[in-house]
């Protein structure tokens, strides 16, 4: 529906002023419908689709899509075509519709990170027990994100630019306004999904390219021809994207040729390898052997890190939400909270978080056959600590670099090894202390993904003028709705190709098995694990952000460099604006076109993952051999994204 309203305040963008207040889209003082029956129910069919496509992206290729912004952009098709037949929908319902959707995807990306390692241990838990786990995972990561939402969403807000929430916000908004606005978004949208209808359905060229560096030992530097990815670059900048790829570049030419020159004169494999000599290894297997855990150290430490930064803020932001619990006027009633400001009580939380921590300690099909009430208990306390802590990190991570960038499998790390070692010194350390270890990994891994999506979701809301309470409900109801189809998925998922095998590799579970095996056997790579902290110690000391750089260790250099493209092309669009009103005209098509992209792309990986879900196969499509040779291919992959790039950058310089 157009409206007479131009879109998000400029502020949206921005810092605010001293004492200035955000102006949303809908303001405080407005009351259109929000949670109604037709947005949750559309949620929850929205939630159960794409949970199952996730699921079995995650056990396939070890990544999940962000589906805020496929789950908004399904729900705007929707609002459409009813509005057709006479029945109306709001913005904010729209809100609601993707907040209840979106919940799915973060559980689908808990559960495959972490339960199929009990399945390779011949330990497979049933479908109520990982319905439960699931269950209480995505409750503990939303009941702690609540009191996190003022400081992290209002107070940081022009600091922390949370991608996915402002591209869905563009969305929602977009299509509320109409006009340019709207055709730019969705012009974006067909855009990003037709390059990767090319790169992975029709695999009609290729979806990556490396480029091999000259004189270093096995340097390489890749670049995913991903529209989503350069996307999310030019929505974040260009501060935040030169850290990350800082971090990148650093693995790339340095750690890696550092081993593989190291391991030339090695006549043994260096553990955790046990079979192949570095020298043997290509680039790509050093960095899942060795920099992985490099990586996962400096995560862990730099989380670590800014959490303690981040505690008296935190403490503040708890009083300040204590306080609403007391506050009276002067007459004696409740003080009136704006309706954009209304969060669920503290009392709602705290009863919450103790009943699913009692739960988990006391209820034996809870954890399985993992023994008594004592390691019950233990490993309850385990989840609690672990995903309190977690969850504050990811929230601040994902503010910064995306749902979809968010080191998940970093800080669940970080869990397992922290369990583990209480569990080593608690002398746990058979079949059953590995299996309450994993399950501990996968609640926390669960309550870091949903935190994340909440976070997005928050944003959103807050840009947009919905009503946090609302929001945290539908989030609430989207994980206890999609939880056994996304757990049923999985199971059938596994009994169809099995886990571990080349359909179903289940790369981040096989990594966890192997840091609990690790640890409790007292065979983990602590060296590499403190390498990683050292990293993030000497970026403290250099004044460098730690956070986003030991992201950009931990992840693929080649996720990296399109965000960096982005970011980079963003300042230098707004850098050669003739004047201000020219370069917010950029700014604001290149948010749009960009959000476009991510939608797309993310949009056409649900459909591809659908078929494939269907099928029990991807496309085939027609493959990149009529290109003749890999580096040909690749050539002219990389040449075909700089033509997406080029296009982009006319329609931006483009007037509307």
């Amino acid at each position: 529906m157009v409206t007479d309203k131009k879109g998000l305040d400029p502020k949206a963008y921005t810092l605010l002023d001293e004492g200035e207040e955000y102006k949303p889209y809908v303001s405080a003082a407005e009351s259109p419908a929000e949670f109604t029956i037709k947005s949750i129910g559309l949620g929850i069919l929205f939630g159960i689709i794409f949970g199952a496509a996730n699921a079995y992206l995650g056990l396939r290729a070890g990544l999940t899509i962000s589906t805020s912004i496929p789950v908004a952009v399904m729900t705007v098709a929707v609002f459409r075509a009813l509005q057709k037949t006479g029945i109306h929908g709001t913005i904010l319902e729209a809100n609601i519709a993707q907040t209840t959707g979106s919940a799915s995807s973060s559980l689908a990306s808990g559960i495959i990170f972490t339960l199929p390692a009990l399945f390779m241990w011949n330990m497979a838990p049933g479908l109520l027990q990982m319905t439960v786990l699931a269950m209480s995972g995505g409750l503990l990561g939303i009941l702690f994100m609540i009191p996190l939402r003022r400081y992290l969403i209002e107070r940081e807000h022009g600091k922390l630019p949370y991608p996915e929430g402002m591209a869905c916000a563009e969305v929602l908004v977009a299509n509320e306004v109409g006009g340019n606005r709207a055709k730019n978004i969705f012009v974006g949208i067909g855009m990003g999904a037709f390059f990767k209808f090319l790169t992975s359905w029709l695999h009609l060229i290729p979806g990556h390219a490396t480029l091999t560096i000259p004189f270093i030992k096995k340097a390489q530097v890749g670049f995913d021809l991903s529209a989503a990815l350069f996307g999310v670059g030019y929505i974040l900048g260009r501060r935040v994207a030169v850290i990350m790829v800082g971090g990148g570049l650093l693995s790339a030419l340095i750690i890696i040729p550092g081993i593989a020159y190291w391991g030339d004169a090695r006549e043994v494999p260096l553990f955790p390898e046990t079979l192949n000599l570095i020298r043997d290894m290509p680039t790509s297997q050093i960095w899942s052997r060795y920099v992985r855990y490099i990586g996962a150290g400096a995560v862990a430490a730099a989380g670590i890190i800014t959490l303690i930064r981040s505690l008296p803020v935190m403490l503040h932001s708890f009083k300040a939400s204590a306080g609403q619990l007391t506050k009276r006027s002067e007459d004696g009633s409740s003080v009136q909270v704006p309706r954009t400001r209304q969060d669920l009580s503290l009392k709602t939380v705290g009863i919450g978080v103790l009943l699913i921590v009692a739960f988990l300690g006391f209820a034996p099909w809870a954890f399985g056959n993992v023994g008594g009430v004592g390691i019950r208990l233990v490993a309850a306390l385990c989840v609690a600590v672990f995903a309190f802590f977690f969850v504050t990190v990811a929230a601040r991570i994902v503010g910064l670099v995306g749902v979809t960038s968010n080191p998940t499998s970093g800080m669940t790390i970080a869990a397992l090894l922290g369990t583990a070692t209480v569990f080593l010194l608690m002398g746990w350390t058979d079949g059953t202390g590995k299996a309450a270890t994993l399950i501990v990994g996968c609640v926390v891994a669960i309550a870091v993904s949903i935190a994340g999506d909440t976070s997005q979701d928050l944003k959103s809301g807050f840009l947009i003028g919905a009503t946090p309470k609302r929001q945290q409900r539908a989030e609430l109801i989207g994980v206890l709705t999609s939880a056994v189809f996304v757990c049923a998925a999985v199971i059938l998922l596994g009994k169809a190709f099995g886990f571990g095998s080349a359909e179903l590799p289940a790369p981040q579970a096989t990594l966890m098995r192997l840091v609990i095996d690790g640890v409790l056997d007292q065979n983990l790579p602590w060296g590499l694990v403190g390498i990683g902290v050292g990293i993030t110690l000497v970026c403290e000391i250099f004044k460098i952000p730690s956070l986003p750089f030991a992201v950009g260790v931990y992840l693929p250099v080649s996720t990296m460099t399109p965000i960096f493209l982005g970011g980079m092309l963003r300042h230098y669009m707004e850098k050669r604006a003739a004047n201000h009103e020219e370069r917010e005209g950029r700014r604001e098509r290149g948010v749009l076109l960009g959000s476009g992209f991510v939608g797309g792309e993310g949009l056409l990986g649900v459909g591809i993952a659908g078929v494939a879900f269907a099928l029990n196969r991807k496309p085939d499509g027609i493959g990149t051999e009529w290109l003749g040779p890999e580096w040909l291919a690749e050539t002219v992959g990389f040449a075909a994204f700089l033509l997406l790039v080029y296009w982009f950058v006319r329609r931006v310089r483009r007037p509307d």
